[in-house]
C-alpha cells in the first residue's frame, strides 16, 4: 500500500513539473537573409505606455536566436529586429514559445506553444480571415462601380454590412468565451478607450475575467479604467475638481455651475477642437443669460499657446489647465483619453449627456434651458 501510495505521489510531481515550467524559453527563427550576429530584442511598453524599453538582448545564428527568463504572469512584450521596422507582440509567459517570422513582415509571425500565445493566434487568425474578406469585398465594390453594377453594388453592401457585424460580434463573442486569456483584456481595453461597448456590458465581461488575467498588469489597469468610465457615465454626478486658471487662480467646478454646465476638454493643438469652438461660442451666447455656463479644460503643454487659442476664437467662459497634457490630474478623473471630449451637467451636477457636437449640443441645450 505505502509503495502505490509513494508511486502515485512521484507521478504527480512529475505531471506537476511538466505543467507548471518554472520560466520561459522563446524558441525563435526568422526566414529571409538574416546575418549571423544581428541582434534580436525583447521590448515592453515603459510606465506611460509611450514607446518601447529593451529588456533582453540576443543574437541570430544561421536564423535562429532564444530567450530565458521568470514570467510572474503573463504579460504582452514585443520582438524586434536589428534594423528593421516594425515589431511582433509575444505573450510573454512561463512555458517554450515557438516563435517564427519572416523579417520582412513582423507583424504576420506565428508564436505558439504556450497557451495565452495559442489563444492569440487563435484570435489573429479569425481577425485576419475577416480582413482579408474586407479586403476582397472592397476590390469587388471597386469593380462593380467601375461597371455601374446596381444589382452587385446593392449586394455587396449589404454583404459588407453583415461583415462589419459579424467582426464586432466576433471580438464580443471570444471576450466572453476566453476569459482566461490575455488578448480579451487587450480587446476590452481597446473597447474602453474607444467607448464602442456600452459601460455595463464592458464591466460585465471584465467581471467574467479569470483571476489570473484581472491580476495581470493589463487587467489591473483595465480595472481602474473602467472604475473612472463608470464614475463619468450618465446619470452619475459629475466629479469635482478645481485647477489654475490663466490668471493663476485656483477655480472650481463648483464654483461654476449653472443651471446647465458644459465641461470641455479642448486644447490649442488639436484641430478638431478648434473647429467646434465656433459652434460652442455660439451656443454660449445664445443660452449663457438663461443659465448655461462652460468650463473648458485645456491640455495643453504651454501657457502661451492656451491662452492665444482663447483670445483667437473668443472662448468668454472659464478656463483651467493643468498644463500636462493628458497626464493632467483632471483628464485622469474624467477617464478623457482622446479630445474634444465634452460632458453636459444639469444643475444639480449630474451628467446628463456626453460628447454631444454642432446642432445635437444646441438642441439638448435648448431642451434643457427653454
Amino acid at each position: 500500500m505505502r509503495s502505490i501510495f509513494f508511486t502515485i505521489t512521484i507521478i504527480a510531481l512529475v505531471v506537476s513539473c511538466a505543467t507548471t515550467p518554472e520560466g520561459y524559453v522563446i524558441e525563435g527563427q526568422f526566414r529571409g537573409e538574416v546575418d549571423n550576429g544581428t541582434q534580436v530584442f525583447l521590448k515592453t511598453t515603459d510606465s506611460l505606455k509611450q514607446r518601447l524599453i529593451e529588456i533582453d538582448t540576443a543574437s541570430i545564428e544561421n536564423g535562429s536566436f532564444s530567450f530565458t527568463g521568470t514570467a510572474e504572469s503573463p504579460e504582452l512584450y514585443y520582438i524586434t529586429l536589428e534594423n528593421v521596422r516594425g515589431n511582433a507582440p509575444v505573450m510573454l509567459e512561463n512555458g517554450t514559445i515557438k516563435f517564427r517570422a519572416h523579417k520582412d513582415s513582423l507583424g504576420f509571425s506565428t508564436i505558439k506553444g504556450t497557451l495565452q500565445n495559442d489563444l492569440f493566434m487563435e484570435f489573429l487568425e479569425e481577425s485576419r480571415r475577416l480582413v482579408s474578406m474586407s479586403r476582397s469585398m472592397n476590390d469587388d465594390l471597386r469593380i462593380a462601380n467601375a461597371q455601374k453594377d446596381t444589382v452587385a453594388i446593392a449586394s455587396l453592401r449589404d454583404e459588407y454590412l453583415e461583415l462589419q457585424e459579424k467582426a464586432k460580434t466576433f471580438e464580443i463573442d471570444f471576450m466572453k468565451g476566453h476569459p482566461d486569456a490575455l488578448i480579451s483584456a487587450l480587446i476590452l481595453d481597446k473597447a474602453v478607450m474607444s467607448r464602442s461597448l456600452p459601460i455595463k456590458e464592458m464591466d460585465s465581461i471584465f467581471q467574467g475575467f479569470s483571476e489570473e488575467i484581472k491580476s495581470s498588469s493589463i487587467g489591473m489597469e483595465l480595472e481602474q479604467k473602467l472604475k473612472k468610465v463608470m464614475t463619468t457615465a450618465i446619470g452619475n454626478k459629475a466629479p469635482e475638481f478645481s485647477g489654475p486658471t490663466p490668471s493663476g487662480t485656483e477655480l472650481a467646478l463648483n464654483d461654476v455651475k449653472g443651471k446647465v454646465t458644459l465641461i470641455d476638454f479642448w486644447a490649442a493643438w488639436c484641430k478638431p477642437c478648434r473647429m467646434e469652438n465656433p459652434n460652442i461660442v455660439a451656443v454660449y451666447n445664445k443660452y449663457k443669460d438663461k443659465g448655461l455656463n462652460v468650463v473648458g479644460v485645456s491640455l495643453d503643454r504651454k501657457k502661451e499657446d492656451w491662452t492665444a487659442a482663447i483670445e483667437s476664437d473668443g472662448l468668454e467662459w472659464n478656463h483651467i489647465s493643468n498644463l500636462q497634457y493628458f497626464n493632467g490630474p483632471i483628464a485622469n478623473l474624467y477617464g478623457v483619453n482622446a479630445i474634444p471630449a465634452a460632458f453636459l451637467l444639469d444643475e444639480n451636477g449630474i451628467i446628463i449627456a456626453k460628447n454631444l457636437r454642432g446642432a445635437e449640443l444646441e438642441q439638448k441645450v435648448a431642451e434643457l434651458l427653454n
